[in-house]
């Protein structure tokens, strides 16, 4: 291996394959050596993204053009359902971060049922970790192929999980109203994404049904050591980047709002990216923009018994490309922040 890591970056013409470049071309240990986009072949990834203009990138070609000789590490941002015949081709030396939900889900059959195919290599899930760094480090670290956490799961578990564990909070009771930025939803031209379908105006989708209630509940259920069925509902927000979700929770007996936000403080001390805010201090996404932050606040409810948690985080930094890289770096041993350094973007 190069004192650099060589390393590939699969779909790069998406929002979160141009993320993975804004951030890498910054990460001194990277030299990012394939980019690929089966429709925009050929072209300068500044062609497509003019802000990642004059980096000296090497020019966009499809996956079967790309040299694995000479590639040591692979971020796979394709979409769902196309990720898992490619990673079973990809030459079982390379280490792969995938952004997709293809490897997130445990079992297969539950994969089948949410995603309306039969999973396409079983194989592989079986050794597939699940990559919420500050949840599952000692795993990430031995890994060689890692599944990204999707957005809305981030924001929702990292709040959830060390209370569940402490059994501070009811786990049949969990309510998560969650809101995301127009670029969840990729960048491929949608009527529903159009400005006049999205601006001036909120709105559910998903309803009782979106894909990531049941990675939620993988999560949350491993932490609470028995099965949970949650209420998750989506939103879309008008802008561009985030994500807010708002949690209400029953108080396990006895506890209280201070109990679980010292707890959370507890469990997060020493984290570099997920930061508990002081008491009454409420979390916004215009403070994590552009960051690999996560910022949670904890109110009491006033309703007896129930506390509300919040929190925020980039969907495409922390809930994608910045938490993609924070593996890499877990895998090949480097420091987990390095090429994740950048303070948000105010205002």
């Amino acid at each position: 291996m190069s004192t650099a890591l060589r390393v590939a970056i699969l779909g790069a013409s998406g929002y979160t394959g141009a993320e993975l470049v804004r951030l890498l071309v910054r990460h001194p240990d990277v030299r990012l050596v394939a980019l690929t986009a089966e429709r925009q072949a050929g072209k300068p990834l500044a062609e497509v993204f003019p802000h990642l203009g004059g980096y000296e990138l090497p020019d966009l070609v499809k996956i079967d053009q790309v040299d694995w000789d000479g590639v040591d590490f692979v971020f796979c941002a394709l979409p769902h359902g196309t990720t898992q015949e490619v990673i079973a081709s990809l030459p079982p030396r390379l280490k792969v971060v995938d952004l997709s939900a293809d490897f997130r889900l445990h079992d297969v059959e539950t994969y089948a049922t949410w995603y309306g195919h039969a999973h396409k290599a079983p194989e592989l899930q079986a050794e597939a970790v699940y990559g919420l760094v500050e949840a599952n480090r000692a795993a990430v670290k031995a890994a060689r192929l890692v599944a990204n956490p999707g957005c809305y799961p981030t924001a929702s578990q990292l709040p959830l999980l060390p209370l569940l564990r402490q059994g501070l909070i009811q786990a049949d009771d969990i309510i998560i109203d969650a809101k995301s930025g127009v670029s969840g939803a990729g960048r491929d031209a949608k009527q529903a994404n159009l400005y006049g379908e999205v601006a001036e105006g909120v709105h559910a989708y998903g309803v009782a049904g979106h894909r990531h209630a049941p990675e939620i509940e993988q999560g949350v259920s491993e932490a609470a050591g028995k099965p949970v069925v949650l209420n998750f509902t989506p939103h879309l927000m008008p802008m561009s980047r985030g994500i807010h979700a708002s949690i209400y929770v029953k108080l396990a007996p006895g506890k209280t709002s201070d109990d679980l936000r010292a707890a959370l403080v507890d469990a997060y001390k020493g984290e570099t990216f997920v930061r508990v805010l002081p008491a009454g201090v409420a979390p916004q996404t215009r403070h994590v923009k552009g960051s690999n932050h996560c910022l949670i606040g904890v109110f009491p409810d006033r309703v007896p018994g129930r506390a509300i948690l919040l929190s925020v985080i980039d969907n495409l930094v922390k809930g994608a490309s910045g938490q993609a890289i924070q593996n890499m770096n877990l895998m090949m041993g480097y420091p987990e922040d390095r090429g994740l350094e950048q303070a948000p973007l105010f205002p």
